[in-house]
């Protein structure tokens, strides 16, 4: 029999169409097994809805920001993530209205949880969770049971004055945080306690720190004297990262 002088070059042809169909076949179990894992993690999902339930992942941070523009979108993981909440009526005009006024029912702020916009709240909670609760049991062995505040919402520009920008909290957009009370009735304040060497002066550089990883803006005593007495706490649009 002779041999067929085009036998070589079938055979590479087919061992060409085997690699590509052998490469597709690798494609769709990687795009199958993406799809799959993405489906467990949805914090790393950029298209999952978010859920403050889930941990925190790739896609958190970016969902997190989205939200600053959306209030129905931030309200809907309000709801989606079991966080009580309330609506409450716009109020003001020009540059102090505040057509977003969301108040979280059960977070432990004294005196009583303001208004503030939909994504302080969620920003808030979060730094409930990831800072203030864990680092409570570790430094103290206790949980707080109050959060004391200075108020979210005051109509005017930056340190009162009577031009210049004005201040996130003329929006609601902001929250000043004074201190935290321990089940057992131990007050830590940001007045008397930050400069403590103690164990209350690093759980407030702690939570400080904490507070980053949630808020666009966080300022505490070492910033100006102006923040002796309290952590200013905003989600600027203008501002991201400024942790002080």
């Amino acid at each position: 029999m002779k041999d067929n002088p085009f036998r070589i070059s079938t055979r590479v042809g087919r061992l060409a169409g085997d690699r590509r169909v052998i490469g597709l076949l690798l494609l769709l179990a990687i795009l199958v097994g993406g799809r799959a894992w993405l489906a467990e993690n949805p914090q790393h999902n950029p298209w999952a809805p978010l859920d403050l339930n889930d941990p925190p992942g790739m896609a958190t941070e970016a969902k997190l920001a989205a939200l600053r523009d959306d209030v129905p979108e931030c309200r809907a993981v309000l709801e989606r993530s079991e966080i009580a909440y309330s609506t409450l009526d716009p109020q003001g005009e020009g540059e102090c209205a505040r057509p977003d006024r969301t108040r979280l029912d059960e977070y432990p702020l004294s005196p009583n949880p303001p208004p503030t916009t939909c994504g302080v709240a969620i920003a808030l909670e979060l730094w409930r969770r990831n800072a203030i609760e864990p680092l409570a049991e570790e430094i103290f062995a206790s949980e707080v049971t109050r959060i004391e505040h200075l108020g979210a919402f005051s109509c005017r520009r930056l340190y009162g004055r009577g031009e210049g920008a004005w201040s996130e909290h003329a929006t609601g957009n902001a929250v000043d945080i004074a201190g935290f009370v321990l089940a057992d009735g131990t007050r830590i304040s940001v007045l008397g306690d930050w400069d403590d060497e103690g164990d209350k002066g690093v759980f407030l550089h702690r939570v400080r720190d904490g507070a980053c990883d949630s808020l666009a803006t966080v300022l505490s005593p070492e910033y100006n004297a102006a923040h002796a007495d309290h952590f200013h706490l905003d989600m600027s649009p203008r501002w991201a990262g400024v942790c002080r």
